[in-house]
């Protein structure tokens, strides 16, 4: 069977010139947002770091730019899953990090849980 090229999709491409990039604004405000619009309890200590708890209590956020520990390794966000089944996993961001990106990735956890 043969196809006409007019009947075919056009290819869209947006222009390179139009694109930007995210970069890393060092806000956590994506990320709050989210959690706090899903119902996760979110707590802020005097050091200014953010610790943020799952409705069910199987995800734990932190945001921690005043953690010496993880700001040694250049981390400032970190994930922990507790699965109900099987082993607790963890996902750390770095400082240049983008918080739209930590924001996408807890969607995609979020929308793909099985609970």
């Amino acid at each position: 069977m043969n196809t006409s090229a007019t009947l075919l999709p056009a290819v869209v491409r947006p222009a390179v010139e139009g694109r930007h990039w995210l970069s890393s604004d060092h806000c956590a405000a994506p990320v709050l947002d989210l959690l706090d619009a899903l119902g996760w309890t979110i707590a802020e200590t005097p050091e200014a770091n953010v610790h943020a708890i799952s409705p069910d209590g199987g995800v734990y956020v932190g945001w921690l730019p005043e953690d010496p520990s993880t700001w040694a390794r250049e981390i400032v966000w970190r994930v922990q899953v507790l699965p109900a089944e099987g082993e607790v996993w963890v996902q750390e961001f770095g400082v240049h990090t983008p918080s739209e990106a930590v924001a996408g990735f807890l969607a995609a956890l979020v929308t793909h849980s099985s609970r």
